[in-house]
This record gives C-alpha cells, structure tokens and sequence, in this order.
C-alpha cells in the first residue's frame, strides 16, 4: 500500500479512553458520544438496574446486575471525517489494573469530573498513570443541572490536585435547578439548556455576545454572575496552549450535562480538534512510527466470553503502525507461532462488526484460544517487542477450591482464561495443590466467583489465606543468576509459586517476614511489578 494512504489513514484517527472515579457519569457520557456520531441511535440509560436498554458499553451480567462498568470496553464510530476509537474504562478502583493497562492503548484521555464532588481519589489515581505517560488530558465537568459547587472551585481544584493548568473552553450560566446553558468562550456565543435525553443537539437556541439584553433579561443574575466570573478568567487564565496540552500540562475544560446532552458534541469537536493522531510506539528494539509499511501491534487486553454461547475469548490490539489486512500473515514474537485471522472484529461495544482493515490508532479483536496473552507483540515476521504493559503485585492473597471435586478441571480451565485476561492473577504453589488467587481489591473476586459460576458451571469456594504479599522473584547473571535463582526456591519451597507465564513468586504472611526474607537473601531482587511479556522487571513505574 501506498505510504500516503496510510499517513492519510493514521492522521484520521483518535484513540482515547474516558476516565473518572465511579459514578461520575462516564458511561453515559460515552453513550451520548456514541449518540452524537450517529452510532447509536437511542441511548441507553446506565441507572435502571432492570431497564429494558442498558448502556451500551456494559455488557457483561454482572454489569447489568450492579449498574457499575467492570471491564474496559472499546467503542469504534466516525464524526467530521475522523475515526474514533473510545475506550471506557471501569471506574472501580479494585478494577485499576484493566484501566492501567487501557491507557497505555490510547493516544489521549477524557477525563469526566463530577461538579457536585471534585475530583475524588480514583481519579487522580487514573491522573498519575496519564502525567506518567505525558497523555493529553481533555476535561469535562458533568451533571451541572444539579447543586453543584462553583465553577471556579472545580477549576481551582482541578489545578490544584492535578497540578495542571486549566483552560475553560466554556462556562456554566447557573446550576441545578437554575442551569441555563453554557457559555462558549471562543465563539463567544451562549447556548440555552434545554433538558431531554434523546435529542441529537445541534438544535440548542444560541445567544450571541457577553453584553446581550435579552440573556440579561431571561438569566438574570446567573448570567451576571457567569458575565463577572468570564471578565476575571479572561484576565487570569492562560491562553490554550496546543503544546503544552500535547505534554500532559494544560487541560482544557468544558462543562454540561452527559444525561441531558448538553455539552457532549463540544468535547467531540474539541477531541477531533486537539487529541493528537496516532504517535510513534517504544519496543525494546527500536521506536515504531505509525505511518511504516508494516503492520506491528501489541495485546493490551483479552477478555473472556464476550459471547457466552461460543466460550470466545477476544484479545483486543492496539494497531502500532502500518495496515492491518484481514487474513494476512502475523508473527507472534513471544512464541514464534504464525497467525492468520479471518474473523477479525471492530466493536461497538459487544455488537461486532468484521473488519477488513485498520490502521495505527485502530483497535481490532481477534478470537483467540490460548495463543496471544497480554503483552504479546504481533508482527509481519519482525521480532519486537512493545513495553510498558504492567502487572502489579496483589494486594490480596485468597485460597479457591472447588464445591464439587469432579469439575476441579473446569476451575482450572476457567482460572487459567481468567488469568490470562488479567481480571485476576493466579498462583499454583510449587508444593501443596490448592490454587491461590491475588487481586487488588475485594471485589475482583466477587467478579471472579460470578463469572465462574454463570460462565463455566464451577461453583467455587473462595477462602482465607494465609499470604497477604507477594513479590516476583529474579536474580541477575552476575549475582549467580539461575542456579542462585533455584537455591532459593528450593530452600523457600513451601512459599513459591508460579504466576500465569510461570514466574516465580514469594508468598509472604507479613511485612515483616518479606524484610527477612529479602535481609537473608541479598542476591534476589524482589519486584512489586513486572512486564506482561514477564521479560521486563522494574521496581517501580
């Protein structure tokens, strides 16, 4: 294919995640950005728990039953001439790692606050990983039709926790009750609220100017009071800065309400307008650039049961560079194996759609049984591999066994698929036959328990251990690597485990116990996260 083609494709997409700490309002948002590029026509509602429509983006049972989102879904739609690849992430802190391991997928991030509540923990968690990356953070302040703080507080508090410059792109005329629309600054025109949940917008009443006397006449004092507020920004607040925003250090901020669609189509503009296309990638090997010849991509996902009559497993690859052709002929580096996949899909959600094409930037899906794992790099025959895709030490340790001994092979067969989609990390101990569970919060394995129980027919019972720390273990070459590394598995026998690519793990009952450990073995490096390749052991990000 002609180079041009792809340089044209690649500066057409945008491929970013919406993140926000629970119950902000981030998976109506995403519906209503689905609605407004024409991919939905009627959107779902996330609060009616027995609702006949349910948002889009949760699918799975449990996400229905509990109204939260659970696992990272990947939306695919087209606006202005742009392709846009949305991924919405779960908002739960015990499902953080999904969400890590989504952003290292996207080229930017939009971030959902809350107006009545700020910003709230998850979120600046979510923010640490992005500042990280350097990922350009776009910002959007929902749910102003209620009693919310003001503006310039949630301004201020953005600023302050997040410690980025913003930059108001529009601004709230009144609240709650009282919400009467937004003011664009750089149109310098307001638009009228008008409440309603499944209009398309672009029909919004438009009053022109800061001096105009029937918005004085209808708003009264909510519109002196934005009027004054407007006068101090535009004498306080920076100018938007592009580069700035492309590094991660200026946010720009639009206001609205995600259930009554106002305000969405303004952050689907302003993501086609400033979100950078698709960047060069980093491997070990070398930097890919997106607009290469040849295709590269990298298993950032997998996700289990996507259609629970065919027990399918789905991984999810970031496109790195080049064309991607359904059929054509993939490497995949970690196993040397070769793949052809024919059944290729784009998503909308869990509709699926099959794919003849993509390019860097595009999300694509490919059924898997057990060949890919996360971290995998595919490649047209080069070997790469891609970094940065983390796995974090549990923070709690469980036992699993199962109610009836004669399905012990099904609880194998659905730990291992689980594993390897990431929902859960398992352990098998080197001796002792009682597999262990790690996650990082309480809730995991709640997930866990379900989707054994409704997807694999296992009953399981999850039990105290007696772990709560684990540390993946290495030893290098010139410490006396391998032979050093099995001296001290032998004489730690009873705390070893193998992780899902067989690393080895410690097992620790306490802190204090790791401290000894680690004093009476200087040699062994002990390492509270690794690679998903399981090649690359860092100790911290």
């Amino acid at each position: 294919m002609l180079m041009s083609e792809i340089a044209k494709q690649v500066r057409r997409r945008r491929t970013f995640a919406i993140i926000s700490h629970p119950d902000a309002g981030k998976t109506t948002l995403t519906e209503k950005l689905l609605l407004f590029s024409g991919a939905i026509n009627i959107a779902g509602s996330v609060k009616a728990r027995k609702a006949v429509r349910h948002a889009t983006s949760d699918w799975m049972e449990i996400e229905k039953q509990r109204g939260i989102s659970v696992a990272s879904s990947v939306m695919q739609m087209e606006y202005r001439d742009c392709v846009i690849n949305l991924l919405d992430t779960p908002g739960h802190q015990d499902f953080s790692e999904d969400t890590y391991r989504v952003l290292t997928a996207v080229d930017a991030a939009l971030m959902v606050i809350d107006a009545a509540n700020g910003v709230e923990p998850q979120t600046r968690r979510l923010l640490q990983v992005c500042r990280a990356r350097n990922t350009p953070i776009l910002t959007f302040v929902n749910k102003m039709d209620r009693e919310v703080q003001g503006p310039l507080d949630v301004m201020d508090e953005v600023e302050r926790e997040l410690g980025m410059t913003v930059v108001p792109f529009t601004w709230p005329v009144g609240m709650g009750k009282r919400f009467h629309g937004v003011y664009d600054r750089r149109t310098d025109q307001m638009r009228v609220f008008s409440g309603g949940n499944d209009k398309r917008g672009g029909d919004e009443e438009v009053l022109s100017g800061l001096n105009n006397a029937e918005a004085l006449k209808r708003f009264g004092a909510e519109f002196e009071d934005a009027k004054g507020e407007l006068e101090l920004i535009n004498g306080a607040s920076p100018e938007f800065d592009l580069k700035a925003f492309l590094a991660g250090e200026q946010t720009p901020m639009l206001f609205g309400s995600a259930v009554n669609n106002f305000g969405v189509r303004e952050v689907l503009d302003a993501l086609v307008d400033l979100a950078p296309a698709p960047e060069k990638r980093t491997t070990l090997q070398r930097t890919v650039e997106p607009t290469e010849s040849k295709f590269t991509g990298v298993v950032f996902k997998i996700q289990a049961n996507m259609d629970p009559a065919h027990r399918d497993r789905i991984a999810f690859v970031r496109v790195a560079s080049g064309h991607f052709v359904r059929g054509m002929k993939l490497k995949v580096v970690r196993s040397g194996k070769e793949l052809r996949p024919s059944t290729v899909v784009s998503f909308l959600s869990q509709r699926r759609e099959l794919l003849e094409e993509a390019y860097a930037g595009d999300i694509i899906g490919i059924p898997n049984h057990g060949v890919l794992q996360l971290g995998d790099t595919l490649t047209e025959g080069e070997t790469l591999q891609f970094t940065g895709l983390p796995f974090f030490a549990p923070e709690m340790i469980r036992t699993v066994e199962v109610a009836d001994p004669l399905r012990t092979k099904q609880l194998r067969a659905g730990l291992t698929q689980l594993g390897e989609e990431g929902a859960i990390q398992v352990f098998r101990p080197v001796a002792g036959t009682v597999l262990l569970l790690g996650a990082v919060g309480q809730l995991q394995f709640e997930v866990v328990a379900h989707r054994l129980q409704t997807e694999y027919g296992v009953k399981a019972r999850i039990g105290n251990s007696s772990y709560s720390l684990a540390r993946w273990v290495t030893c290098s070459p010139e410490e006396g690597g391998e032979t050093e590394l099995k001296r001290f598995m032998a004489a730690n026998a009873h705390r070893i485990a193998l992780d899902a690519v067989d690393a080895p793990t410690l097992l620790v009952d306490h802190s204090a116990t790791l401290r000894a450990v680690e004093a009476n073995w200087p040699k062994i490096k002990f390492h509270t996260m690794r690679e998903h390749a399981g090649l690359v052991f860092q100790k911290s990000m």
